[in-house]
């Protein structure tokens, strides 16, 4: 078949696609940044337009704006399937079934087991293809309920992933026992045992006869279940108490070291004990974060079993993705949805044998059936019609990613090999050092999130103060004294939000404007943002430049505070004599919008200030004025 004369399935001589344009050369990018720099007022030179666009991540990496050929790290990353395993642990990658779509199930202790084996078997028959299952003292039904809960369940093609705290070994031996009673062989999954969670979650110590299970379960496992682990290397704890991505992969690897010198200590082969293991991680709204961090760690994993004298086929790492409990917010909790659609795409593009899409409201409690049909369905449209699985390793070979991946490498192993040079990670947990060191970490993030640095949509930034919150039942999870703090990145806010809300009246700011409307309305609405964080609402002024007329109107508003805004010109003409005006008005605190030295205002709102502390002096101000 021909057109014009020319075969279709021959391409046309020495083709190329950009033959007309010029190659662009670094310098030419830089003047050009450094132009569109000038134009926001930022005066840089081209030499430092690179520089003024790049950011430093927790862990002290640094992300450029540009990433070219001479920026990749120049490591070999193999290829997938094989050592060193960064390009993914399969060969296959996710092409033949995706990963695992694992849902979550915490049901509370009094629940109707057929009311929750419905709940399950409608997950599995509408997208779920592993189950999460909490029990007994995690803060669920008790280990008895199991084989309820999973009567007509599959096991041995429906993975079932367990966390019964203390009770793991009971929950362990029934799920063993209800797979041989079904007929079921060799099944996947997850016993879910976690050495260190009276340390990370606090409660009472474990006892050895835990341990000892562990071990005689891993040997059962060893030697009739290979593909069914036993131990959790979970990294969720350092992730929530405040942790950098290193400080969350370096820990989680020391934990995986500690399992494989129990398992084996206790008689089992290097190969059996690191297939025993299952590693669990955050997924984070930083996409390109969650995917570089899962390729980086399994190199690690795997140059931790090339010294230990591990396989290669063993030493692949088994990844558990779960989209960041910090990121969730109670307040807008709609946005994330949109947090964990990119958190998903991020871990299945990294690489994670299974993913776990929280519910959008599993901060306000016990998700409901339409959270729990969404957040599977978020993973069903990634799979199922987006396609993600259909490349292997599709980010492999990007300048960027490969970059942040050696970079995380490198971070992670830094953490781990400081903790196993301080003794291990039980020793460090035990001594605090490991958590003085997160904390750290969190402050820093705490401080950022404070000054909007950090933004959280619908919290710190665009808060919506109309919105009813959906109602859940409260949620069944037990809480221990002790170990690694909870945090989440909202909180700060939320908690201001709530005592705004608790108030018999909205609290309420006065806006001085001044002059004309364009001269006030951008700082206006960045007011109007700041304020509602804290859930306080704003009276606008009249605008104008009559200053009895401002104080008139402030008057009428009857509230303590003021807010002057308008341009930098205005401030210098006419923002003393208003804030005199509205001192002599009554007011007891007046800030200015901007970074402007004005006479008579007690403080600034503007772009990196301490939005959190704003907020809690205004709302002092004005719960002490009532």
């Amino acid at each position: 078949m021909t057109s014009g004369g020319t075969e279709l399935d021959e391409a046309p001589e020495e083709l190329t696609l950009a033959a007309e344009f010029d190659d662009p050369t670094r310098a030419q990018w830089q003047e050009l940044v450094a132009g569109v720099l000038a134009k926001s007022g930022r005066e840089v030179t081209p030499e430092e337009a690179e520089a003024a666009l790049a950011t430093v991540t927790d862990d002290g990496i640094t992300i450029a704006g540009l990433y070219a050929a001479e920026d990749a790290p120049g490591v070999d990353t193999g290829v997938p399937g094989l050592s060193p395993f960064v390009r993914g642990a399969r060969p296959e990658g996710q092409v033949a079934d995706g990963w695992l779509v694992r849902q979550r199930h915490a049901f509370p202790a009094d629940v109707e087991v057929a009311e929750a084996h419905d709940v399950l078997m409608a997950e599995l028959e509408n997208g779920v293809s592993s189950l999460w299952l909490v029990l007994g003292d995690a803060g669920g039904p008790p280990v008895a309920a199991l084989g309820g809960l999973l009567e007509g369940v599959f096991v041995d093609l429906a993975p079932i992933a367990l966390e019964a705290g203390r009770d793991t070994p009971d929950a362990a031996a029934s799920l063993l026992r209800f797979a041989e009673q079904a007929g079921a062989g060799a099944i996947p999954g997850s016993l879910g045992y976690d050495p260190l969670l009276d340390r990370t979650q606090g409660g009472p110590a474990l006892e050895q006869p835990y341990r000892d299970a562990l071990v005689e379960h891993a040997r059962t496992a060893a030697a009739s279940h290979p593909q069914l682990r036993t131990v959790v290397a979970d990294g969720l704890p350092y992730h929530r108490a405040g942790g950098s991505d290193a400080q969350e992969l370096g820990a989680a690897l020391a934990a995986g070291v500690a399992a494989l010198r129990t398992l084996t200590e206790a008689g089992l082969s290097t190969d059996e004990a690191f297939a025993r293991l299952e590693f669990r991680f955050a997924a984070t709204a930083d996409q390109f974060a969650t995917l570089a961090k899962l390729r980086a760690v399994r190199r690690c994993w795997d140059r931790i079993g090339d010294v230990s004298g591990a396989a290669e086929s063993s030493r692949a790492m088994a990844q558990h993705a779960v989209t960041s409990p910090a990121m969730i917010t109670r307040r807008d909790p709609w946005v994330n949805m949109l947090r964990s659609t990119v958190a998903a795409v991020g871990a299945g593009l990294g690489g994670a044998a299974a993913v776990t899409v929280l519910p959008f409201d599993s901060e306000l409690g016990r998700p409901d059936e339409a959270a729990r049909r969404l957040a599977r369905n978020t993973q069903a449209l990634l799979l199922e019609e987006s396609h993600l699985a259909h490349v292997i390793d599709p980010a492999g070979g990007s300048w960027y990613v490969e970059s942040l991946t050696d970079a995380l490498a490198h971070a992670a192993w830094k953490e781990f090999t400081r903790i196993e040079r301080d003794g291990g990670i039980e020793a460090v947990l035990d001594d605090g050092s490991l958590a003085a060191r997160l904390d750290e970490t969190w402050q820093q993030r705490a401080g950022r999130i404070a000054r909007r640095q950090d933004p959280i949509t619908g919290v710190s930034e665009f808060p919506n103060l109309q919105e009813e919150l959906p109602r859940r039942a409260p949620r069944p999870d037990t809480d221990h004294e002790g170990g690694l703090p909870r945090r989440r990145y909202a909180e700060v806010f939320e908690t201001l939000r709530d005592r705004a809300d608790a108030s018999d009246t909205r609290p309420t700011v006065f806006l001085a404007t001044i002059g004309k409307l364009a001269e006030y309305t951008a700082r206006v609405s960045f007011t109007q943002n700041l304020l509602g964080a804290g859930g306080i609402v704003t009276v606008d002024g009249p605008g104008g430049t009559d200053t009895a007329e401002i104080a008139n109107a402030f008057r009428e508003a009857g509230t303590p505070v003021a807010v002057i805004a308008s341009s930098d010109k205005n401030y210098d003409q006419y923002a003393a004599d208003v804030a005199a005006a509205l001192r002599e008005a009554g007011a007891t605190r007046i800030l200015l919008a901007g970074k402007k030295d004005v006479d008579g205002v007690d403080g600034t709102l503007h772009a990196g200030c301490d939005a959190a502390a704003v907020l809690r002096d205004t709302l002092d101000e004005l719960e002490g004025q009532r």
